[in-house]
C-alpha cells in the first residue's frame, strides 16, 4: 500500500525545473549549505500546484495553494536543512517527493503563515514515508471539501499516530512534536540505565522511563510501548 503517494490531477501538472540558485536569491543559504545542494541534490522540478484553479477546492487564508516538488537526489539522504530553506523561499505549504534510485519517499513540514506576522511562514517539524518503489501504485486524493481540510489529510497519512476526533491538524502536529521529544528522553534514559551499574539508580532510571513511555503512550493514543527493563 502506498504511503503518502497520490495520483494529481492532469490539470495541476506545473511541471517547471526549479533552479537551486533561485532558492539562494529568496533566502540565505551559507556556503555549506550551498554544498550540500549540490552534493545531495540532482534537481527540483515543481511537479503540481494545487488550486481552486487546478482541483476545484476553494482555497483557505492558510492555505491558498498547495505545492508538489519533486527532487532527485545524488545520495539515498537530504538534509533537512535544505528543505527548510525550499520552504521558507516558497510562501506556500510544500510535499516532497523525493527520488533515489528507482525508490521514492514522501516527505513534509506543516506550514502556517505566523500569528504574529501573517505574512510569514511558519515551517514545523516534518514527517516522511518510508521508501517505496517509484513505480507503487498511487491514492487518489482524500476526499475534501477545501484545500485546508485537503492538506490536513495528506500530511495526516505521513504521521505516526491518527488525529484524535475534533483535533486540528495544528494540535495533530504539536502533540506529535511532543511524543518526539519525549522519545529522545526515553532514548537518553535507556543509554543511562545501560551504563549505569548501581542498582538503586537504576531503578531510580527505570521509573522515570516507565512515567515517559506512559505520557507516550497517552499521546499517542495507545497503550505504553514496551515494558521499561
Amino acid at each position: 500500500m502506498s504511503l503518502g503517494l497520490f495520483a494529481y490531477p492532469k490539470k495541476a501538472e506545473f511541471g517547471r525545473a526549479l533552479p537551486k540558485g533561485k532558492i539562494y536569491e529568496k533566502t540565505r543559504v551559507s556556503a555549506a549549505l550551498r554544498k550540500k545542494f549540490v552534493q545531495q541534490i540532482d534537481r527540483i522540478v515543481w511537479q503540481y500546484k494545487l488550486s481552486t484553479e487546478t482541483v476545484n477546492l476553494p482555497a483557505k487564508k492558510n492555505v491558498p495553494e498547495i505545492e508538489i516538488f519533486s527532487i532527485t537526489l545524488r545520495e539515498p539522504e537530504i538534509h533537512s536543512d535544505i528543505l527548510k530553506s525550499i520552504d521558507n523561499a516558497i510562501p506556500f505549504p510544500i510535499i516532497y517527493e523525493l527520488v533515489y534510485n528507482e525508490k521514492i519517499k514522501i516527505r513534509a513540514a506543516y506550514k502556517r503563515p505566523s500569528d504574529a506576522d501573517s505574512s510569514k511562514w511558519i515551517t514545523d517539524i516534518y514527517f516522511e514515508s518510508v521508501w517505496q518503489d517509484i513505480n507503487t501504485k498511487r491514492k487518489q486524493l482524500p476526499v475534501a471539501l477545501d484545500l485546508g481540510f485537503l492538506y490536513g489529510q495528506m500530511l495526516s497519512s505521513l504521521m505516526p499516530a491518527s488525529r484524535f476526533e475534533g483535533e486540528s491538524i495544528r494540535r495533530q502536529v504539536q502533540r506529535l512534536a511532543e511524543i518526539r521529544n519525549l522519545e529522545a528522553r526515553a532514548a537518553k534514559i535507556e543509554l543511562q540505565m545501560r551504563r549505569e551499574n548501581q542498582f538503586n539508580r537504576k531503578v531510580e532510571l527505570n521509573s522515570k522511563l516507565r512515567e515517559l513511555r506512559d505520557k507516550i503512550g497517552t499521546l499517542s493514543g495507545s497503550p505504553a510501548g514496551l515494558p521499561a527493563v
